[in-house]
């Protein structure tokens, strides 16, 4: 070990100038959640690469420190500076001993199908996929479940989704939102499937939507017993990676259809991305405010911890999975490496437990799950 680093050391120079980038880059990490996307393009990147640069500072720290350097204090100093953002990223919570019974509790699932695989090539294997979502959430039983990227064809149809699950399940009632294309009599958008009765439904529009986009926020109000609570369903800005996009990460590509390299397409995307998905993260925080009940948040946010998008919900709002679950919980598997992008939250009137991150992926995402209820110290 001695004489390793002893040959790193010889390059000292060249080690403080990395350092020095890497510290740079991890101060305007902890920026990213505070600082609004349009104020500074490049700061939401600083902030997804987050665990790569957090990663490279604690190798840093670790040589600096054999090494007996004052950049060993820099460095610590500059970790230390991020504070409990760094608790962001990975979970210590634990499950609440004193759960009510089920009457009381509300299990809660948020899910990005992908469309049930609806554009696969194959058509036996469209079907497996589907079918495979159907008997997870079976399994699962949820009293209520979040879908993003959901697929509903109008009868008749041989590729059922909704009704299915409203028959499978036992469903008392839904809510939805779609972009309808004639067609073949097509819908894409987000549902809400509830076991209990809902009492209102509705939108929460976003004045960033584009012709093309198709992401939405929907909510409602159920009853459980006597116990009413306000869920959101939001699904917010996509990067919008096309089928052609994702050939080029699979068959190894430098080029895509418009010449484009994959890094530029994908850093262009994120771009335009990023201060919608702001706009719409600080209009559906405005809407959770007016809510009268105690009020849940499902949905897919495209986006990290360390974003400003997930700051708005997070100052306010219980993030059930760092609440009641520990470790890193990825929740996206897709061809673009995001990590825990899927989340569920709840006012600090509500309590949550038996957090779940699905096992098998039959999407690009894992379905995520929680108990939720009212907590009875308050």
């Amino acid at each position: 070990m001695g004489n390793l680093l002893k040959k790193i050391l010889k390059f000292s120079s060249l080690i403080k100038v990395l350092t020095i980038i890497c510290l740079v880059g991890l101060i305007l990490a902890y920026l990213a959640p505070f600082v609004h996307p349009a104020t500074f393009k490049l700061l939401p990147f600083f902030g997804l690469a987050y665990p790569i640069i957090l990663i490279f500072t604690i190798i840093f720290l670790i040589i600096w420190s054999f090494a007996k350097s004052k950049w060993a204090l820099i460095t610590l100093g500059v970790l230390l500076l991020g504070g409990k953002l760094h608790f962001r990223m990975i979970a210590f919570g634990s499950d609440q001993e004193n759960v009510p019974t089920e009457e009381k509790v509300l299990n809660v699932m948020s899910y990005n199908v992908r469309l049930f695989d609806l554009y696969s090539s194959d058509t036996d294997h469209r079907t497996e996929k589907r079918d495979s979502i159907f008997n997870y959430i079976v399994r699962s039983n949820p009293d209520i479940i979040c879908f993003q990227e959901f697929y509903h064809q109008d009868k008749p149809t041989s590729f059922s989704t909704r009704d299915t699950l409203i028959q499978l399940l036992g469903i008392k009632d839904y809510h939805e939102r779609y972009a309808h294309k004639l067609k073949g009599r097509q819908n894409f958008g987000v549902c809400v499937l509830s076991k209990y009765p809902l009492i209102a439904k509705g939108d929460v529009m976003f004045s960033t939507q584009g012709e093309n986009d198709f992401n939405y926020c929907i909510y409602v109000d159920l009853v459980k017993n006597q116990d009413t609570f306000r869920i959101y369903n939001v699904h917010l800005q996509s990067i919008r990676l096309q089928q052609e996009d994702y050939s080029v990460f699979e068959d190894g590509s430098t080029k895509t259809a418009d010449d484009r390299s994959t890094i530029k397409l994908l850093i262009d995307k994120l771009r335009i991305a990023y201060p919608k998905r702001a706009e719409q993260a600080r209009t559906v925080m405005e809407h959770v405010k007016t809510s009268p009940y105690p009020t849940i948040v499902c949905g897919d946010f495209n986006d990290t911890p360390m974003s400003y998008a997930y700051n708005q919900f997070n100052q306010l709002l219980i993030d059930a999975f760092r609440n009641c679950s520990s470790g890193i919980g990825t929740t996206y598997v897709g061809k673009v490496p995001a990590g825990r992008i899927d989340y569920i939250f709840h006012t600090k009137d509500l309590q949550s437990s038996h957090f779940v991150i699905q096992e098998d992926a039959y999407s690009d995402h894992r379905a995520i799950s929680c108990k939720i209820y009212k907590d009875s110290l308050r």
